[in-house]
This record gives C-alpha cells, structure tokens and sequence, in this order.
C-alpha cells in the first residue's frame, strides 16, 4: 500500500499512519506539491516508474509530467536544469538516483548552485534540493553504495542534511525545499524499509541546522547521522547493560553544524565517539573532532574515539557489512573511551 493510500486509511479512523523512510520521503513530496505549485521533481525514472527506491511513487499521475519530470540518463544535464529553474522561481526537487551519481553533477553543483546568493550579493537564490540516496547496506555494485557527504560538506553555501528515521526524513526534507538556498539531502537507503513510524501528514517542518538529542547519558556521547543511528541506540542499549551511561546525537544536519550540541553533550559526559560509514581520512568525524580540540579540550577526560568505514572502496557485498562500522566497534569505542580516563 502506498503512502498516500496508508494515510487516507489512517485518516478514516484519525489516526496517522506507520510508514517507512521511503513512504515519508513521498509523503513530504507530495504535500510540498499540493501546497505549492513551484514545487517540480525530476530526475531518471521519477516519474512513470517512480525512481529506483519509489520515492516518487505515484507522483506523476498525481500531479502530471509537467511537475514530475523524466530526464534523460544525464546527471549533468539534471544539474544544469535544476539550477536554471530555481534561479527562475521555481523549487525544483532533483533525484540522483544513487550517491555514486552525483560526481557528473558537482560541477553545477559547487560552481553555481553554492554560489548564487553570494555571486549576487543576495539578488537571487537557488531555492533547489538535491535529493542523494546514499551509503551501503544494500548489496548494491559499485558507484552505488558510497558515503560521500563530506565532498559537500566543505562547499560554503550549501546545506548538507541526512535523515535518520521516518518522521525526520519528512519534517527535515518539508524544511529544505522550503530553504531558499540549496539543500544536498542524502537519504541513507540502508533504513528506507528497514522500519515504521507514525508520521503525520501535517506539512510540519522539522528545523535545519539542529542536532537531535535522541538519549540522556552521563558517561559518554555517541555522535552519528545517517543509518548508523540506529546502531548507536542499539549500542547504547549495550553499554547501559554493562553500566555504562551513553548521550546519543543525531546530528542531521552536517553543513551547518549545531556544534553547540555536540560541545554541551561532552562537557557533560567528557567522552566522545564519533560513528560514520565514510571513509575515516577527512570524513565529517574529523571536522567535529577537530572542534572538540579546539573548543572543548578541558570537557574531555579521554582522546575522542572515531569508529568508521576504512580508506578504501567500499567492498562489493560478500565483505560489505565488514567494511560498515556496527554495535560491536562503537561498545568497544565506548568502553576505550570509558577505560581512558
């Protein structure tokens, strides 16, 4: 059943529905669309096939192919449209289909779309959303599985969010294509199924820029985004069995960073572990623990711990959970961190 189907299920008996991560990405698109007609989408297959994952499911006999768009299999050229109408006054949506795909589109990318606002010292904006399925976990070949958000993360001008359960991904992708600048969403495929929660279809926007705390500790902090939320929980779980108290950060939105967050979480438990599936050399992790040196040093009681993927390729799928970082690496992070100090 789809999203849209479960919600007017759930309607005729008022309550909202349970949904995965992929029914919420539809979901938000289609309430931005009904409320907003400079709301477009478009990419390859979005609209009869409705995208690769089915995020756009249903979208285009909704509301016709003139607002969901099948582009040509050219990521270069989705690039250069999506700039062009947003610079027009248009909110276009852009799917990449896979986060390997996005490396024909950087150029658009960081170029223009980053560089509007400041190039025209405010006169136009680049009100577009790039939306990423990225990272491993799918058995997917090459080109398909890559954690590559840190390439963004160091372009000025650009928002990088990455949601990590269903009522983020809607609240979170609502505040994006509402964002006037341009909003890299990176949605971590791994989960797009994985599991349910009630989501409202309300049209309420979660707020960019902000790291959820999603669990009180007092011994040690868990920052993380993307999938391996919930291998933090889970983790955390695992500690408090042992006796060891974990603070758990969802970080979300990486490009700006709620740094603030981070800094009152370990000034509170003195400990840090960072979680992310890139690659460890100048991924993300290494910009908050460079601000945890320079910002927080006297909170910390133990060297900040980084639990990652490796500075290779990811593997194909035979080695591929081998490679992706897991509960087990974070409780034994955890517990160095703890033994440290």
């Amino acid at each position: 059943m789809s999203a849209a189907k479960k919600q007017a299920a759930a309607a005729a008996t008022g309550e909202p529905a349970a949904i995965t991560l992929i029914e919420a990405i539809t979901q938000a698109l289609a309430y931005e669309m009904r409320v907003d007609d400079a709301v477009v989408v478009l990419g390859e297959d979005v609209g009869v096939n409705g995208g690769v994952f089915r995020a756009t499911a249903g979208l285009q006999a909704q509301f016709g192919s003139q607002r969901v768009i099948d582009t040509p299999l050219d990521e270069t050229t989705i690039a250069g449209l999506t700039v062009g109408m947003a610079t027009q006054g248009m909110k276009p949506v852009a799917e990449a289909q896979f986060d390997g795909f996005v490396y024909p589109m950087v150029d658009h990318i960081i170029c223009h779309a980053a560089r509007f606002r400041y190039r025209t010292r405010g006169r136009l904006h680049c009100p577009m959303v790039l939306r990423v399925p990225w990272g491993g976990g799918i058995r997917a070949p090459e080109h398909h599985s890559e954690a590559n958000e840190s390439i963004f993360t160091n372009v000025p001008g650009l928002r990088v969010v990455l949601p990590s359960s269903p009522a983020r991904a809607y609240g979170l992708l609502l505040a994006a294509i509402r964002d006037p600048d341009p909003v890299i969403f990176m949605e971590p495929k791994r989960i797009y199924r994985q599991y349910k929660e009630v989501v409202a279809d309300d049209g309420e926007a979660l707020p960019l820029d902000v790291c959820y705390v999603l669990r009180d500790g007092s011994d040690v902090t868990l920052v993380t985004w993307g999938s391996q939320v919930k291998e933090a929980l889970e983790a955390a779980d695992k500690l408090a069995g042992e006796g060891i108290s974990a603070e758990v950060i969802d970080v979300a939105t990486l490009r700006p960073l709620d740094f603030a967050t981070i800094a009152e979480s370990v000034s509170k438990t003195g400990r840090c572990v960072i979680v992310h599936e890139a690659p460890k050399t100048a991924g993300f992790g290494a910009e908050i623990a460079a601000r945890l040196a320079e910002e927080s040093m006297y909170d910390l009681v133990a060297p900040v711990e980084r639990v990652t993927g490796y500075d290779t390729h990811i593997p194909l799928f035979r080695l591929e959970m081998k490679y992706l970082p897991n509960v087990d690496k974070i409780v034994a992070a955890a517990k160095r961190a703890v033994a440290a100090s």
